[in-house]
């Protein structure tokens, strides 16, 4: 999910063209590569090629599931938890993967932090998700309700329809096929139907599910408590964010 900020700036595309941002994406790729021969553990090249690749191919996919998600009707929780682990969590453990590599941790260290990042990464985008309803806008840094007004398929409207009654069901159904009238009748409709159904409790202790899976995989890792500690606190702090 984007943040707006103070200093936020056109996207390249937007700013030029479509072509002249596909070929700085492609740069960026290559340097990307470039970055990577850079390590002084060159004894860890090869596998951290083999997992910047992976990693790459599977935001690509997520990206794609999230799109194809827009014209589906029937996209289910374990898809969409899927999609999320993809397009975001993948990033999150691969880059502490690749660093566990580089640092010349054992595989079994180096797996478990990728666990690690995978896992928070998905209570990562929970949190992103709730927060898009629920947040404090003047904290958020965007529309509070955005998802709710472009029709998304979260987690929350997923969990409504697999849970709440027929009518509420048939009511966010309506909501959702609504795309005029007041914004804020409708923000407020569909999180009234979220409310009913208990729906950012069970956000909340999904959230807390994953976090502490992730954090079980941190506390495996045979280092020392004070080693890992700027690790936790970091993820701690996004997990528990309100902007």
């Amino acid at each position: 999910m984007q943040r707006r900020c103070a200093a936020e700036k056109a996207t390249v595309h937007t700013k030029w063209d479509t072509t002249t941002g596909i070929l700085s994406g492609d740069v960026m790729l290559i340097y990307a590569y470039h970055s990577l021969t850079q390590t002084n553990n060159t004894a860890a090249l090869p596998a951290l090629i083999r997992t910047f690749n992976r990693v790459a191919t599977g935001v690509c996919e997520g990206q794609q599931m999230d799109i194809d998600f827009e014209k589906r009707s029937d996209v289910s929780i374990p898809e969409y938890i899927h999609m999320i682990e993809l397009k975001t969590a993948v990033l999150l453990g691969g880059a502490l993967e690749m660093g566990a590599l580089c640092a010349g941790a054992t595989q079994a260290d180096a797996s478990k932090l990728y666990e690690f990042g995978r896992l928070a990464g998905i209570a990562f985008q929970i949190q992103d998700d709730l927060l898009d309803s629920y947040g404090d806008p003047e904290k958020f840094g965007k529309q509070v309700g955005g998802d709710i007004l472009q029709n998304k398929k979260t987690l929350l409207v997923l969990k409504t329809l697999a849970a709440a009654s027929p009518n509420d069901q048939q009511a966010l159904l309506h909501w959702m096929g609504k795309n005029d009238g007041d914004p804020d009748q409708k923000i407020a409709a569909v999180k009234a139907i979220f409310d009913r159904n208990n729906i950012p409790e069970l956000m909340a202790q999904e959230k807390q599910a994953y976090k502490t899976e992730a954090f079980q995989n941190l506390d495996a890792i045979a280092v020392p408590d004070s080693r890992k500690a700027a690790l936790r606190s970091v993820v701690e702090d996004l997990l528990e964010r309100d902007v």
